[in-house]
């Protein structure tokens, strides 16, 4: 006769319980707390060092005449603005920008998809285009001036190239990543190779797609005002480049700071755009997320 195994009686204690915190019972408001805390430390932290930079430049701690203060920089920034002195540059180095960026945009797309969708294609090309992608973009300059001449083209092209190769990698990617099952089930119900691309293929690829864009929209802001500084009579390196070597550091420090405001804005709006392009899309950097 087998013994029988007495259990002590559960008490309260060996019961794990859960208790709904502030995030689950006010969801809403703790989203919100948490956003109005990550927008100021956003806000805070270049205010802060803003703040240091002007109090450095008073104190006399550093070269006011090689660090001008973040006053000094925003006076003679909003002098040549209302004079019209700023915007022949900035509208200069922008419409290169555009233009390159979107040459550059259309081609890496296309060929990505190509290659992407292609196995016989991408083998033929890939080797020479993984050659070219190492190749500093700079050093085409001269090759793009000896084809274009001196003007817009070589700057344009200059950034077309460079942005090419961050959207044709990003694509042909996602195109690859896309998973073999979405591929099957559209064999499966007899899809067409443009409903194949159109249903399956541009939705899972599209959100990688994207951001490599964005990524080579601020690329293409560096491109631009690295290639002003060598080979350009206007746009804003060609102003930061010209303003240095007559040592006038306040002009120089107006056009840096108009190249960080253009690079974040162009970041931005491919951001948005591609928000708008993709809604099915995880959110980027957390935003909207607790």
């Amino acid at each position: 006769m087998s013994a029988s195994v007495k259990t002590a009686p559960r008490t309260r204690d060996d019961v794990l319980v859960r208790r709904p915190g502030p995030r689950e019972l006010r969801p809403g408001r703790t989203h919100r707390r948490r956003r109005t805390l990550e927008v100021a430390l956003a806000v805070a932290v270049p205010l802060v060092l803003v703040l240091l930079w002007q109090l450095a430049a008073a104190r006399s701690w550093i070269d006011a005449r090689v660090y001008p203060a973040p006053s000094t920089i925003a006076a003679d920034g909003w002098d040549r603005a209302a004079d019209g002195e700023l915007w022949p540059d900035v509208w200069a180095t922008l419409k290169r920008v555009l233009g390159g960026y979107a040459i550059g945009t259309a081609a890496g797309y296309a060929l990505g998809l190509l290659m992407g969708s292609l196995a016989l294609v991408r083998a033929a090309l890939e080797p020479l285009l993984d050659a070219l992608y190492v190749v500093p973009k700079l050093a085409l300059l001269p090759v793009f001036l000896n084809m274009f001449g001196l003007g817009e083209g070589p700057q344009i092209a200059l950034v077309a190239a460079t942005v090419f190769f961050f959207v044709w990698i990003s694509t042909m990617a996602a195109v690859l990543a896309v998973p073999a099952g979405h591929r099957d089930a559209g064999r499966v119900f007899g899809a067409s190779p443009w409903q194949m691309f159109r249903h399956v293929l541009l939705p899972a690829s599209l959100p990688a797609v994207l951001v490599g864009a964005r990524i080579a929209a601020g690329v293409a802001v560096l491109v631009i005002v690295a290639s002003e500084q060598i080979a350009a009579a206007d746009g804003l390196g060609h102003l930061i480049f010209d303003s240095r070597a007559l040592f006038q550091n306040d002009v120089m420090f107006v056009g840096i700071v108009c190249v960080a405001v253009l690079g974040v804005v162009f970041s931005e709006l491919v951001r948005i755009a591609g928000r708008l392009l993709t809604p099915w899309a995880p959110r980027d950097r957390g935003r909207g997320q607790s």
